[in-house]
């Protein structure tokens, strides 16, 4: 997410690296519920055994309060105007999903888990194609006049939402919950992971499910779209078994056959995740407001000005260049994560 968030140039982007407009998908639309998947499965070792403990709640609402109000600060970063301020945003929705994760895991069997599942996907495909939208009299799945839009235009308003798109918000309430269900299938691939099976009957059946899951989002999709911004069920069903299937991968490689050269630099990104995604925000804009003078004598934000000065001359193609700019971001945190990481550096939210 780094690198998609941080393009040299905005203007010029390769596909790939870009959500697809509504409908669809794209490898970018595959990043936020791969994470809160795996925040999911990370929820089964972290509260492993503390099913009675009374402290672990407060400290599951304490950790969501803190990312809650780590991602409001960025939205209010550098305006700090709380008449328009967007009140959603990526670290409100995963700290969201892991509170209600965390307490089903805690307070629920597996088998509930997976009953409050079904009823999430099938309840959210009905309330969205069924459920007639205030005002224009019909069910629809267009981004402006959808339930999921009316509803954030109500309750969080149109002055606090996602300002590309002024009346709707892509991790706005109700989408969210649909988000939590993507979150459930890392609670149940976490507890199937952690079961006394054998290692490789864990492997096989997880790439089953997870290309089983995949296929029923394909098949979904012909009555429900997959759909990033709605977070709709044939996208969680087609983002988790993709998900499933790579953690399947990564299982069968890492800990079953003890394949381990180059895992170690997405270890070191991994251990920090938050802290990098956190401070992959707020940095650039940081540098945005430090102004130097630029070509023709003009002003500019110093991220810019780095990049018009010494990445982007080389190259001929634009969209090159503006690659060559994400990923010169994304080395530098990775020298500073590997540091970080050799240092036994980790900060926890």
């Amino acid at each position: 997410m780094i690198l998609v968030n941080n393009p040299g140039d905005w203007a010029h982007i390769y596909p790939p690296l870009e959500h697809a407009p509504w409908n669809g998908w794209t490898p970018t639309d595959l990043i936020f519920p791969f994470f809160l998947f795996i925040v999911g499965v990370s929820i089964t070792f972290a509260l492993s055994g503390k099913e009675g403990d009374r402290m672990a709640v407060g400290k599951i609402v304490k950790r969501s309060l803190t990312l809650f109000l780590l991602g409001l600060f960025l939205n209010f970063f550098p305006r700090f105007d709380i008449m328009t301020v967007r009140i959603p945003g990526v670290l409100q929705r995963i700290a969201l999903v892991y509170l209600v994760c965390s307490l089903l895991y805690l307070k629920t069997t597996p088998r509930q888990q997976l009953y409050i599942l079904a009823s999430i996907l099938i309840g959210y495909w009905l309330l969205m194609t069924v459920v007639p939208v205030p005002g224009i009299g019909y069910a629809n799945l267009e981004p402006t006049t959808n339930l999921a839009a009316w509803l954030d235009r109500v309750i969080i308003t149109p002055a606090h939402v996602y300002k590309a798109t002024k009346v709707w918000d892509p991790e706005g309430l109700l989408s969210t919950l649909p988000a939590v269900g993507t979150g459930m299938l890392g609670l149940l691939t976490g507890t199937w992971l952690r079961s006394d099976r054998p290692a490789t009957d864990k492997a096989a059946w997880l790439f089953a499910a997870g290309s089983g899951l995949t296929l029923g989002g394909i098949v979904w999709d012909s009555f429900f779209p997959i759909n990033k911004a709605l977070w709709t069920s044939s996208y969680v069903l087609l983002a988790g078994g993709l998900a499933m299937l790579g953690l399947a991968l990564s299982y069968w490689l890492i800990d079953v056959k003890h394949y381990r050269r180059g895992v170690l630099p997405f270890v070191a990104f991994g251990v920090n995740a938050i802290t990098v995604f956190f401070l992959s925000g707020l940095i650039p804009r940081m540098m945005s407001l430090i102004k130097v003078t630029g070509a023709g004598g003009l002003p500019q934000g110093l991220k810019e000005y780095l990049y018009q000065t010494f990445i982007a001359p080389p190259f001929a193609d634009p969209k090159n260049a503006s690659l060559a700019g994400a990923l010169t971001f994304v080395l530098i945190w990775f020298v500073i994560l590997w540091l970080m990481y050799r240092k036994n550096v980790i900060i926890k939210v």
